[in-house]
């Protein structure tokens, strides 16, 4: 998906973009992430003045992950937020400010893909839980602790007092 400076200039209606890109490649490897269907962007592309274009919109996406406790699958639909502004420059690298949120470009043309996937990449959940109360796996085991409770002795002793642990009894 690219949009041009100089048709978003003479247009006086904003750019309405509905695009589906496909992020599968970006998690692959993770092994415990699995996306079904493309990543849905939503957007709305305008040129608010001085070379600047301004893109707003929502990322819809459905990810397929285990639970980091129990391993059992987890089924989330993320709506990601998107916002980026654009600025048409000779040199972006004389002019960039470590505290501006504004992307400059030299190109007249402007692909919107690879900000569309980081924001994806950004907003991919470190964890995933099926439940809040989830009690996991037993280390020992690996019993569901979900499911019953299992024999094994859970007692954690540091291993620097452990000649003590004999001493009390």
């Amino acid at each position: 998906m690219h949009f041009q400076f100089r048709k978003m200039a003479a247009s006086s209606e904003p750019l309405q973009v509905r695009l589906q890109v496909d992020v599968s490649r970006l998690v692959q490897g993770t092994g415990d992430i699995k996306i079904p269907q493309p990543l849905l962007a939503e957007l709305k592309a305008a040129y608010v003045g001085e070379d600047t274009v301004d893109v707003q919109g929502k990322l819809s996406v459905e990810l397929d992950m285990s639970c980091s406790r129990c391993l059992k699958p987890v089924h989330q639909h993320l709506d990601i937020p998107f916002h980026e502004q654009f600025k048409l420059v000779k040199q972006p690298e004389e002019v960039q400010d470590e505290n501006d949120d504004t992307n400059y470009v030299n190109d007249e043309n402007v692909d919107l893909v690879p900000y569309v996937e980081e924001s994806f990449v950004l907003h991919i959940p470190m964890t995933a839980v099926c439940k809040e109360t989830c009690k996991g796996l037993c280390p020992s085991c690996g019993a569901d602790l979900n499911e019953g409770t299992c024999d094994c002795d859970t007692e954690v002793v540091d291993p620097r007092l452990a000649a003590l642990k004999d001493f009390f009894e």
